[in-house]
């Protein structure tokens, strides 16, 4: 048996989707491309959606419409992937770090806020912080915003784990507390479109922006042009942008899950109370739910509290995988990596980061995961140390 951490799920209609846009006139940049934005628009409530080829693209143009550059800091969770940092250096923006909640995973607004007053005091506030809702329960994004306010920075919601999930009753995605919200259709996360991901915003110059910069920063409106057209074939490039489009096949697979997301949802919910029940007496720390969000739950997080003892971290999560259970964690706090040490981050501005990634653990969370499946991983977490199957 191999029990994989993440997995997509795709049924016929789904195939038929993909199968329907083979037989159409468009692949690449199609009516179906259009079609999903504005689903995924309504499904949100954001007035505008910019389909891209991954998240990491999403987050890259995010940061550009909103002037990041050189001279310019962002900020983001230190516990998150590489690409919700990444996307500032790629501007030529400096990065930064700030502690998580010891909750939630999410980023912690008592140490933003402590670190946004001592910016303040040395000129240094940033112009942008990502904040990243870690397993797909989303951050304090109101709290976030009344910072946002009060210290002049604009915000990008990382919810590339969050499509589906609540605030406050609201979905993650309509922008109410944000600039630019982005999600992520990679294969093991919620809906998928292969690969994939999306930008939404209720701002329309934004829109426009992200909108030129996914497709190398060409216009075919004439109100954006800068000379008379030469005819209805005429097209200007008035940004340095990229090829970051989506393509047909893609949109249409995930149009196609998109319909199939609430149930999703509601899956990893029973999934996620089922865990909650085989492991409740095991001595392990279990998911947090801040009653004002609704999870997506694209991860399900436990924690092993450190121990010098055989059942810690390591020895269970080697545990787990010999018994083809792939287990994975999520994430190793970004100033550890190699790229990202060179910046001489100091390790104990992280305290929470720091024994979080000590413990953590993500096990298997999928629509597909059985109740056997379940209570086979609840079986390996708790057998004792040197225990011996007969045969």
């Amino acid at each position: 048996m191999s029990i994989p951490y993440g997995k997509q799920n795709v049924n016929e209609d789904d195939i038929n989707a993909v199968i329907n846009v083979l037989k159409s006139d468009y692949l690449t940049q199609g009516p179906v491309v259009s079609k999903f934005e504005r689903e995924v628009s309504v499904y949100t409530g954001a007035k505008h959606a910019v389909a891209v080829n991954s998240a990491t693209s999403a987050l890259h143009i995010a940061c550009l419409a909103l002037g990041v550059g050189s001279g310019d800091s962002v900020w983001t969770s230190a516990i998150t992937f590489v690409a919700s940092a990444n996307c500032a250096l790629y501007c030529g923006a400096d990065i930064d770090f700030v502690d998580i909640d010891s909750n939630t995973y999410n980023i912690s607004v008592n140490a933003l806020e402590d670190k946004l007053k001592r910016a303040k005091l040395d000129n240094k506030l940033p112009k942008v912080v990502i904040p990243v809702h870690m397993g797909g329960q989303s951050c304090d994004m109101k709290e976030i915003h009344s910072l946002s306010l009060r210290y002049g920075f604009k915000i990008i919601e990382d919810a590339s784990h969050a499509i589906g999930a609540k605030y406050m009753d609201t979905s993650v995605g309509g922008c109410s507390y944000s600039d630019i919200t982005v999600f992520s259709f990679h294969p093991v996360k919620i809906i998928t479109t292969g690969e994939g991901g999306m930008a939404m915003t209720n701002n329309a110059e934004l829109y426009n922006i992200m909108n030129r910069l996914r497709s190398h920063g060409i216009t075919r409106d004439h109100s954006e042009m800068e000379s008379l057209s030469d005819g209805p074939w005429y097209y200007q490039q008035i940004d340095l942008g990229f090829n970051y489009r989506m393509t047909d096949l893609q949109a249409a697979l995930g149009g196609s899950q998109l319909k199939r997301l609430d149930k999703f949802i509601k899956q990893r919910h029973v999934l996620s109370e089922n865990y909650t029940q085989l492991l409740s007496d095991f001595p392990v720390r279990l998911p947090y739910n801040n009653p004002k969000c609704y999870s997506s739950y694209h991860l399900y997080i436990i924690r092993v509290p450190y121990s010098d003892s055989k059942f810690n971290r390591n020895t269970v999560f080697e545990r787990l995988r010999s018994n083809g259970i792939m287990a994975n964690v999520h994430y190793i706090p970004l100033y550890r990596q190699p790229y990202y040490s060179k910046f001489n981050f100091d390790i104990n501005l992280f305290p929470n980061s720091e024994r979080y990634y000590s413990e953590a653990i993500s096990i298997p969370m999928f629509p597909n995961l059985t109740k056997k499946e379940q209570f086979f991983i609840a079986e390996v977490l708790g057998k004792p140390e040197g225990y011996q199957a007969l045969f």
